[in-house]
């Protein structure tokens, strides 16, 4: 196998020092010494020495007293909490994460303590004839990540804005001067920036990123196997993102996909493919505009669609382009008996699933690159995924939950076949979905998907995956 070797490193070890970190670290060691101090530190480093040769020995009723110790050392202040900015800027808004972490006393890995999330709409790539305005929304961003960061920590926080398939899809000279703007003004947020930190991202990195990011919230680098981590399915309103640990009876298949790469000390091979365009807004617009459409006197396109409701006229803005949707000029009609009436009848207009499906499947077909053994694995969707299920009432918007490919599809038989006015496109991004999920990536109708937003409190984007990548490079 001729796996490439990714440059991610996802790990935490001694090479992590800095000139600044050792500094103050050596002022933080100064500060702590102090009588009551001592008289604590003797009782912790009993429970410390005592955690450490169990979890050394890989006894793992332990692994959460050693948490328990580390929290209790960070309580204690024998070790000060670093923090870590990123923004990301996708296609439909601009989000900022701020990280604080500590190193744990216990083996030296990165310990996640608090995060800031907070976003703004539209994205970066609806200001593409006009970036200055962008910058406003940057403000924003850059002001919360300050709120929660100390004003002496600012000038050695690393700040790094990424884009993803807003950008990527915009024209080169249009990304390119947004990606200048922004870099002379986020040199002037006060954090700490080098010639890398404004980028655009590949999609590799956003994949692997994504699932690094879900495995270490749910704790499965401690289990010492790559079959014990989870698939991470991303889907963004440019791209969507497939990433997982394949089998080896898979790598052959997958070879141009897969990546090695360094996670937690685990040497790993994944596979990963971000697939441009197939995120829901753009695929959206590539289902229902046509390549022959074309502006009216007004400049606005106007659309007629098998996968809209005939009831409903609707108008839609993506890429600076405003459409206005309807659906079907003889559309279909289903008679429902009346809920108010026992004898009662009432025909309503809907969306004939097949013939919306044929059209995504036009779409969707353009696909080459499949994940082949995706289904052998335990799969965790988020982004879009989770949102759209939501919204039909699948899974409990605070909490997530699981559900599986056959109770998605009967939920979207059932969504279009309802008229909803407030959300006119939710029949045709369920269809989308379902038919990525069950014809492209070859999933089960008894395949279960774990919808989530957040693990433990923590979003799940890439955002953390990438601010460990950034502690390797800049501490």
């Amino acid at each position: 196998m001729s796996a490439r070797k990714r440059k991610l490193r996802l790990d935490d070890d001694d090479s992590m020092s800095s000139s600044n970190m050792a500094s103050r670290t050596s002022n933080q060691k100064k500060t702590s010494k102090t009588i009551v101090r001592r008289y604590y530190t003797l009782i912790f480093l009993g429970f410390m020495i005592f955690g450490y040769v169990a979890i050394a020995n890989d006894l793992k009723p332990f692994h959460l007293g050693g948490k328990a110790i580390d929290s209790v050392a960070f309580s204690l202040n024998f070790q000060k909490p670093f923090y870590v900015v990123i923004i990301d800027a996708g296609s439909t808004g601009s989000r900022v994460l701020a990280f604080s972490f500590h190193t744990s006393i216990i083996n030296g890995n990165l310990v996640l303590d608090s995060e800031l999330f907070h976003q703004e709409k539209p994205g970066l790539s609806s200001y593409a004839d006009n970036p200055i305005e962008g910058m406003k929304s940057l403000q924003i961003l850059v002001d919360k990540a300050k709120s929660v960061i100390p004003q002496s920590e600012w000038n050695y926080t690393p700040l790094f804005m990424k884009a993803t398939a807003g950008l990527r899809l915009l024209p080169g000279h249009k990304a390119n001067d947004i990606l200048e703007v922004t870099r002379n003004f986020l040199k002037t947020s006060g954090f700490h920036l080098n010639d890398k930190s404004i980028s655009i991202m590949e999609g590799v990195d956003e994949g692997i990123f994504s699932w690094f990011t879900v495995n270490f919230l749910l704790d499965r680098f401690n289990q010492h196997s790559s079959r014990s981590t989870v698939a991470a399915l991303d889907l963004g309103g440019g791209s969507t993102q497939v990433t997982f640990a394949p089998d080896e009876e898979n790598v052959k298949e997958l070879n141009d996909n897969i990546y090695n790469i360094s996670a937690l000390n685990h040497n790993m091979s994944i596979y990963t493919h971000s697939y441009l365009g197939m995120g829901l807004m753009a695929a959206r617009k590539g289902i229902l505009v046509p390549e022959s459409a074309a502006k009216n006197e007004n400049g606005i396109i106007e659309i007629r669609s098998e996968c809209i409701n005939p009831f409903i006229k609707t108008t839609w803005n993506y890429g600076g382009q405003e459409y206005h949707i309807m659906g079907p000029v003889k559309g279909a009609t289903k008679v429902f008996k009346n809920q108010n009436y026992a004898s009662g009848e009432d025909k309503r207009p809907i969306v004939k699933f097949q013939d919306c499906l044929k059209l995504v499947e036009n779409y969707t077909s353009t696909i080459k690159n499949k994940p082949i053994g995706l289904n052998k694995h335990e799969i965790y969707a988020f982004s879009y995924y989770f949102d759209r299920a939501t919204e039909i009432g699948l899974i409990d918007p605070f909490q997530g939950g699981t559900i599986t490919v056959e109770a998605l599809h009967k939920a979207v038989l059932e969504t279009c076949e309802y008229v909803n006015t407030e959300q006119p496109f939710t029949c045709l991004d369920l269809t989308f979905i379902y038919s990525l999920l069950k014809n492209t990536f070859g999933l089960e109708p008894k395949t279960k998907l774990n919808l989530y937003k957040k693990i433990s409190g923590h979003e799940l984007s890439w955002a953390l995956g990438s601010a460990f990548n950034v502690l390797q490079s800049e501490l």
